[in-house]
This record gives C-alpha cells, sequence and structure tokens, in this order.
C-alpha cells in the first residue's frame, strides 16, 4: 500500500468529520467511488452483527446483520471473496468465534 502523507486539515477533519477525510485521503491514493460511505451508512444502522462459519463444508463465514440479512463470504485460494446475499430470519450468533485465536500460549 503507497503511503500518503497527512495533512493538518485531513487530521483536523478526521477528529470532526471523519469521512469527508476518508473520501479525501481515498481520492488522493486514486480509490474513484469508495464505497466508505454506504458500507458505513448500512453498518452504523445495523443493532446487531452476527458472524458464523460456513456451513455448506467449504471455507467461509456469514456476516448476519439485525438477524435478517445474510452477507456469505467464501474462500479463494489465500483471500476470501464476497459470495452474495440472503433475507430471512437468523439466530443469534456466538460471541465467542474468535476466543480461540486469542488463547493461544
Amino acid at each position: 500500500m503507497e503511503e500518503v502523507k497527512i495533512s493538518r486539515l485531513i487530521k483536523l477533519l478526521l477528529k470532526f468529520w471523519p469521512s469527508l477525510a476518508v473520501k479525501l485521503l481515498a481520492r488522493k491514493q486514486g480509490i474513484k467511488n469508495s464505497p466508505f460511505e454506504r458500507l458505513h451508512d448500512i453498518f452504523s444502522k445495523a443493532e446487531r452483527i452476527d458472524i458464523f462459519p460456513y456451513k455448506s463444508g467449504g471455507r467461509g463465514f456469514i456476516v448476519v446483520l439485525d438477524q435478517k440479512t445474510a452477507l456469505y463470504f467464501n474462500q479463494d485460494g489465500d483471500r476470501f471473496v464476497y459470495d452474495g446475499f440472503e433475507v430471512g430470519k437468523y439466530e443469534k450468533g456466538d460471541v465467542t468465534i474468535f476466543d480461540y485465536l486469542f488463547d493461544r500460549d
């Protein structure tokens, strides 16, 4: 990732108007039409976000927003890719799903 020098103006905007600061930083890095604002709008309005392992036998995970909308991500080599969504009624997730990652001795 290319380093971008952050001006005093950007630092000030990050403190008082972060969405504009991120938009300006993205533009500075040549990123056009950044989905940041739309994603922030969607996730900040969610009252509950649950994560489940993918149950189809493949490697992946599901992000469920407010027990109503599921976003699917599957492993593709060394990364995860978005694989679509479903709507319906979903169970509550297990908030300890990542605990084993941090219990290493």
